[in-house]
């Protein structure tokens, strides 16, 4: 993913040997835990060279075949984090928020002319990814509620606190892919709905409490906005 030539290579394989590609699955994906403070300056940007830079550079070389054949689906797996942050794991967070901007723009920018595009959502799947998850930088004292907490809780981390099926995430992926109905947000596993539903009801809650603020910065007798 982040080896221009390699990503290269794989999308002229697919086609030359497939014809064009049908659908592209964004899953590749790195995290590093820690504190904002704490974490290494080449880790948090590796985190945003796999999960975010490389994801859009495959974007970039399946667009042209696909709009070549009017046809194709992009897929890219944000995660919970994507919409609701956590501490510890905040530049793991950020990197899935800017793969949720730029995708939600794509579906916008592709759908006028026959492609798609959507994100999926997955909670805690067990996919093994606690096993290649480690901490970045060292512990600050001041975090240690937080990030402290973290580093405890992953001494004692199993497969059983993982919820998520993944072979029923990928029927589950596959069966919106086929659907003629489009989706663009697709949330996976019991945990994402609930911290998902939390975030959104949060949101909600603080967009109409500072309804009136938003109003009162706008210029005297200025025209609604139009977008």
């Amino acid at each position: 993913m982040t080896q221009p030539q390699q990503r290269l290579a794989a999308v002229e394989h697919a086609e030359a040997r497939f014809g064009g590609i049908d659908v592209l699955v964004n899953n590749a994906g790195i995290d590093f835990l820690g504190a904002i403070e704490e974490q290494r300056e080449e880790d948090y940007r590796a985190q945003f060279e796999v999960n975010f830079f490389g994801a859009v550079a495959m974007v970039r070389l399946v667009l042209p075949g696909m709009r070549r054949r009017q046809s194709g689906t992009i897929v890219n797996i944000s995660s919970m984090d994507g919409i609701a942050s956590l501490p510890v794991n905040g530049y793991y967070a950020s990197s899935k928020f800017a793969l949720e901007g730029m995708t939600e723009a794509l579906w916008q920018e592709i759908e006028p002319i026959g492609l798609r595009a959507f994100l999926v959502e997955p909670g805690s799947f067990r996919t093994g990814i606690e096993q290649r998850t480690r901490f970045s930088g060292e512990p600050i004292e001041a975090y240690e509620a937080t990030s402290g907490a973290f580093r405890k809780m992953m001494t004692t981390v199993s497969p059983d606190m993982f919820p998520g099926d993944p072979v029923r995430a990928a029927a589950a992926i596959y069966e919106v892919v086929a659907s003629e109905s489009p989706r663009h947000w697709v949330v996976l596993g019991s945990d994402a709905q609930r911290r998902i539903g939390a975030k959104l009801d949060m949101l909600r809650a603080e967009f109409e409490a500072g309804a009136d603020t938003a109003r009162s910065t706008d210029y005297p007798g200025s025209a609604k906005a139009i977008l």
